[in-house]
Formats: structure tokens, sequence, C-alpha cells
């Protein structure tokens, strides 16, 4: 009986897991992303309705925790969220030094990275840049990699105890 059982449950995963093996390349972070963030969701579902551990819930609600950091890695969240702050415009110019081919010049037409630099004032303190387009760069960046290491710190933390 118990084989039974587990031949149904391993066609079932099959086709669980089929859409994103499908779509997997081992070119990109994004794809092992995509593996992790589909594995924590199922596995916070389980555990949530399961729920034979004190802590299930709690440990549903930090894997859908690292979910969500997962998709602001993946949409880049951190490291184009200065963006907002500012507004430029793309201007394509004949290139001096490539004959027929194109330059791309930036003007900014406005800028609020005050705003932005009150937002992570800590992080603002580290960068010692004139100019304040390259400094909230250089913050974005940092909050970018900061994301990443959260997630893995998380991770490193709590994966041990996510067993049923």
């Amino acid at each position: 009986m118990y084989k039974i059982k587990q031949f149904f449950r391993n066609i079932r995963n099959l086709v669980r897991w089929f859409p994103i093996i499908w779509k997997d390349r081992d070119w990109d972070d994004h794809f092992i992303f995509e593996i992790l963030k589909f594995k924590l969701k199922n596995q916070a579902e389980y555990i949530v309705y399961h729920d034979r551990h004190v802590s299930a819930k709690r440990d549903a609600e930090i894997m859908m925790l690292c979910v969500r950091l997962i998709e602001r890695i993946q949409d880049e969240f951190y490291a184009c969220e200065y963006q907002n702050y500012h507004d430029s415009e793309l201007i394509f110019v004949d290139s001096e030094d490539h004959p027929g081919m194109y330059e791309m010049i930036t003007f900014e037409k406005s800028e609020r990275y005050d705003e932005y630099f009150k937002k992570y004032p800590r992080i603002a303190k580290q960068f010692k840049i004139k100019d304040k387009g390259k400094k909230a760069f250089n913050i974005a960046k940092t909050n970018q990699e900061r994301a990443h290491k959260l997630l893995f710190k998380i991770l490193e933390q709590n994966i041990t105890r996510w067993w049923d």
C-alpha cells in the first residue's frame, strides 16, 4: 500500500515541478532563485497545512519572507530604487570615435536624492562622495548586496529547522 501511495506522490511531484524545470536554464542566478522560491512556497504551505510543530506558522512566515526577498532580489528592487528619485532624459548623439554609431548621453532634469539619503541615513554616511548620483548608486548597490546577505543569513539560521 505504501509503495502505491509513494508512486502517486512522485507523479504529483513531477507534475507540480514540471513547469519550473521546463523553464530552468543554467546561465543565470534567476533560475536558481526560481527553484528555491518554488520550494519555499511549497514547504510553507505544507508546514502550515499539517501544523505538526509548535512554531509551524512562524516557520512558514519566515519562508514567505525569504520568498519576498528573492522576488526583490530578482527584480533588482534595491539596485534600481534610487532611480525613482531623479528624472533624466537620454539623448543619442553621433559617436566621434566610431562613425555611424551613436553614444548615449544622460541629462538629469531633476533629482530628489536628499530624500533617498534620508531613507538610508546610515548607509549614506558611509559614502563621502560629492556627486549625488554616484552616491545614490552606491547606496542602491549596497542595499542590493544587503538583501542577498539577509536572505542567505535567514536561510542559514533556519533551514535545518524547516522539516516536518
